[in-house]
């Protein structure tokens, strides 16, 4: 290695071993000559080091910072505290992750393993050819031969070898230190501690969220744990979503790519697009809400055609401007498919600078915007409708109960001013809007929300059913009114789209209500092809039978799922025969992915949809439908641990509740205040043999006819709870409702001659 003699070099770059003649001071040396001199000189690993060797002094180091930075952000450098080095390189052979999300058409693929400290990870064309002996698809890990390709920044083609297993996803845990060492806490409900030997702790502390991998040792295979990574520490983090987020593998950090791509995208100009700044729509969120993807407007119609009737604008944030298909932030997008949302924290599908900035239809700014004209009659059925690429400014942020209380009668400094002009004519376009929804009659189940409240320190302080609002109803009645507008539109252009689509309940399920809806004495539906306004029907018998909870929960039960699909079979819990969201781009990319198309279908611009995301609609639903499913069972998990955590203080404590579910093995109870789930098990129902009969959605003791019954009211007592597995175990303090009793069951019997039912012996 050359002595360092303090000269500087010049173009062309050094060679090993010399330093070249001197630089020229406010000349920059080129990203190439930086890279050869970190890699001829192992000592340069500082931006002091670089501006040493290349003799820049003064003012001169701005830009040499600056050049610095673009290279990092560029994936050229990577640094390590305050060391610059060239980012890592693929071997020859190497083991790749083909996302789940690829083209299989034209598939790419990450390293399986990659140190963060290298930067971000390279991105890695997969060709294969027709001849090809291996063959992988998304979701496969492969080992591949990898051929570097020319450029400044690494770009890389690999040739699979081979399709391998796939290992084990890692154990989840909660370090906890005790006088014995550690112990590992599972955050799944069913899995059991183990213990954590001093050598393979790791950097783990008490508290922290870890994964592990599972061995056995000695004659009696014991297993113990042995962390592999450190996630993080919910705790001190105040981030319990953080255990949902990697036990269900949501991404939740962008990468550099997606950030880079965002902070350099460029506000939206008039161009191409009509100039709705004059009319004064307006934003009515919750009162916390950061982005504002929609804002409506309504004003009387004054064509003597149509007395009564209204014309209602609605503007949606025109995302698909900003996130191009096929770009880094489009690809982050999908893969994530929706945002996702917790009590402590929100996970967005896209980075804030678009969420947050860009794309929120803030007061007072200029935004870009997919637009709607509607117009309406005074009996709310719609007339014409068309849709507008425009530049928008809100008029005005409202909150739900800040709008509300204007039309209540109690205005203030900021919606005095609107009453007259704007929101009692929205208001007058809501009434003629539920006029059409009540002959529609979608489907009405009565399922109160819980939120839970977090103080400071991300702990519970409380929990609260939000006010159903008639300014809630009224954004609600205008998204879908724009939703079955933009389906409408699509079909009539024959374009491809993902509708909303939801079934009818499956006959197995009907005729499991009917067998519940007989064990109440309340009326059987005499058909199986039941309607929504059926079930509102048998909602409203119920009501009035004094049997609501019981009833809602099994109507909830007997639903199908939503989803999106290209192929359109209507959407039956609101009652309506085509559906597709367009209304909230920023959080959902099922309404980008519908953005486009009408941009395309109407010729609105040239970032429309593609024709190869046409092709692949059907993949796209599924992994998109497949996105929200995963984000609520990671919302309902999040709650249920935040919640388990709150009543943990609570041991031995008395609730009211009711049953939410029934197994054979016990009870699920729902508490009234807070909406927490609990076990019961049926051992401690009572001294008696308990069976379960699926037609009543009860459990009957078998001497006693002792009977406890979904939708049932209880009195239960804390038991047990096990907050980082979102666990909690009660006893049942009331006594059940007493009915004939069953009797033995006939059919097999054990040795001893005493019948065996699907049932459990309770046990105190």
């Amino acid at each position: 290695m050359a002595k360092r003699t303090g000269q500087s070099p010049s173009a062309p770059a050094p060679r090993k071993g010399r330093r070249s003649a001197s630089f020229t001071p406010g000349q920059l040396p080129t990203r190439e000559q930086i890279l050869e001199a970190i890699a001829d000189f192992p000592e340069i690993n500082s931006k002091r080091e670089i501006a040493r060797h290349f003799n820049i002094k003064g003012d001169d180091r701005v830009p040499l910072k600056v050049l610095l930075r673009d290279m990092e952000k560029e994936g050229l450098l990577a640094r390590k505290r305050k060391e610059l080095r060239p980012v890592g390189e693929l071997p020859a052979v190497t083991v790749l992750d083909i996302p789940a999300d690829a083209d299989p058409d034209n598939l790419h693929a990450f390293p399986a393993k990659w140190d963060e400290d290298e930067g971000e990870k390279p991105r890695v064309t997969v060709s294969v050819g027709k001849d090809a002996r291996v063959v992988p698809g998304p979701g496969d890990r492969i080992l591949a031969r990898i051929q570097r390709d020319g450029g400044t920044v690494p770009t890389y083609t690999a040739r699979p070898m081979k399709v391998l297993d796939k290992p084990r996803k890692a154990d989840l845990g909660i370090v906890r230190m005790d006088d014995d060492g550690a112990r590992l806490v599972p955050i799944e409900r069913k899995a059991r501690e183990m213990r954590i030997s001093a050598g393979d702790l790791g950097d783990a502390k008490d508290g922290d969220l870890v994964e592990v991998e599972v061995t056995v040792s000695g004659r009696m295979m014991i297993p113990r744990a042995k962390v592999v990574s450190v996630v993080g520490n919910p705790q001190s983090e105040g981030a319990v979503s953080l255990i949902a987020l990697h036990s269900l593998d949501i991404p939740y950090r962008f990468p550099a790519s997606v950030l880079k791509e965002s902070e350099e995208a460029q506000e939206a100009t008039l161009k191409g697009r009509e100039d709705w700044r004059d009319i004064p729509l307006v934003t009515i969120d919750p009162a916390d809400a950061k982005d504002h993807d929609d804002a409506v407007h309504a004003e009387p119609d004054t064509d003597p055609n149509n007395a009564g009737g209204f014309i209602i604008r609605v503007g949606i944030a025109d995302v698909s401007y900003y996130v191009k298909s096929g770009s880094a932030m489009d690809r982050e997008a999908f893969l994530r498919g929706n945002s996702v949302y917790f009590p402590d924290r929100v996970v967005p599908m896209l980075p804030e600078r678009i969420s947050n900035d860009l794309c929120s239809l803030r007061e007072g700014e200029n935004r870009a915007s997919m637009a709607l004209r509607i117009v309406i009659d005074a009996e709310g059925n719609k007339k014409t409708h068309s849709f507008h690429r425009v530049m928008m400014r809100s008029a005005a942020k409202l909150s739900y109960q800040q709008a509300q209380a204007a039309i209540d009668g109690k205005p203030d400094d900021v919606t005095g001013p609107l009453l007259e002009p704007i929101l009692r004519p929205l208001w007058a376009a809501y009434a003629a809007l539920s006029k059409a929804r009540d002959r529609r009659g979608p489907l009405a189940l009565d399922l109160p929300e819980r939120r839970i409240r977090l103080d400071a320190n991300g702990m519970v302080e409380g929990v609260y059913v939000p006010e159903r609002l008639d300014a809630h109803k009224l954004i609600e009645e205008m998204m879908i009114l724009s939703n079955v507008c933009a389906a409408e539109t699509l079909e009539k252009h024959k374009l491809g789209l993902l509708y909303r689509v939801h079934d009818t309940p499956s006959r197995e399920k009907v005729v499991t209500l009917g067998e519940f809806l007989k064990s109440l004495d309340l009326p059987v539906p005499r058909s199986e092809a039941l309607r929504p306004k059926d079930f509102n029907q048998i909602l409203y018998r119920a009501e009035k039978a004094g049997k609501s909870q019981q009833v809602n929960e099994m109507v909830l039960r007997s639903q199908a799922q939503a989803e999106y699909a290209p192929g359109n079979y209507g959407h039956y819990g609101l009652n309506l025969d085509r559906y597709a969201h367009f209304t909230s781009p920023i959080r959902r990319y099922a309404d980008l992915i519908v953005h486009r198309a009408l941009i395309r279908a109407l010729d609105l611009g040239d970032d429309g949809l593609s024709v190869a995301e046409e092709q692949r609609l059907g993949s796209i639903g599924e992994h998109i439908s497949a996105t929200e499913r995963r984000a609520m069972v990671a919302e309902r998990e999040t709650a249920d641990r935040l919640l388990a955590q709150y009543l943990a203080a609570h041991i031995g404590a008395r609730f009211t509740g009711k049953i939410a579910g029934l197994v054979g093995a016990g009870l699920f109870v729902r508490l009234d205040e807070t909406g927490a789930d609990g076990f019961v098990p049926v051992s401690s129902l009572g001294q008696d043999y308990f069976r379960h009969f699926e037609d009543q959605q009860a459990l009957i003791g078998e001497r006693t006819g002792e009977r406890f019954r979904i939708g049932d009211r209880v009195e239960v007592r804390l038991l047990e709870a096990a907050p980082m597995a979102g666990a909690l175990r009660f006893e049942v303090l009331s006594e059940g409702e007493r009915v004939k009793p069953p009797g033995p069951t006939r059919g097999r019997r054990d040795r001893k001659g005493k019948p065996t039912p699907r049932g459990h012996r309770a046990r105190r």
